[in-house]
């Protein structure tokens, strides 16, 4: 069987989720909406559009580190991005091929 191959290579997904207020916290109101026109905005100024998708979303479950990005295939989890950190994940993850540490969220450890 052939193996199904994405045209793209990296998916940025940006969640841009809104709660009703006094809700737990929600990224759209944190920064989403900028962070995923920054993204593709980016993208677009550097030819990049063939190799990288942007897609805005809902909740991607850690809301209190927000605004949530999730980079595919790899499965690289960023957290707390602005608008103006954009340029630097783009050069070190997309071009570099190094997600940028700094930003890496860290899933809090579960005790069984």
């Amino acid at each position: 069987m052939d193996e199904l191959m994405s045209k793209f290579k990296y998916h940025f997904f940006v969640c841009t989720n809104t709660r009703p207020p006094f809700a737990k916290p929600s990224c759209g109101p944190n920064g989403g909406h900028p962070i995923a026109a920054a993204f593709q905005e980016a993208l677009e100024k550097q030819g990049l559009l063939n190799e990288a998708k942007v897609t805005p979303c809902g909740c991607l479950g850690p809301c209190e580190n927000g605004p949530v990005v999730v980079v595919y295939p790899e499965a690289t989890w960023y957290a707390g991005v602005k608008p103006e950190d954009v340029a630097e994940i783009i050069e070190s993850h997309i071009k570099n091929g190094k997600p940028v540490k700094r930003f890496i969220y860290q899933w809090p450890e579960t005790t069984s």
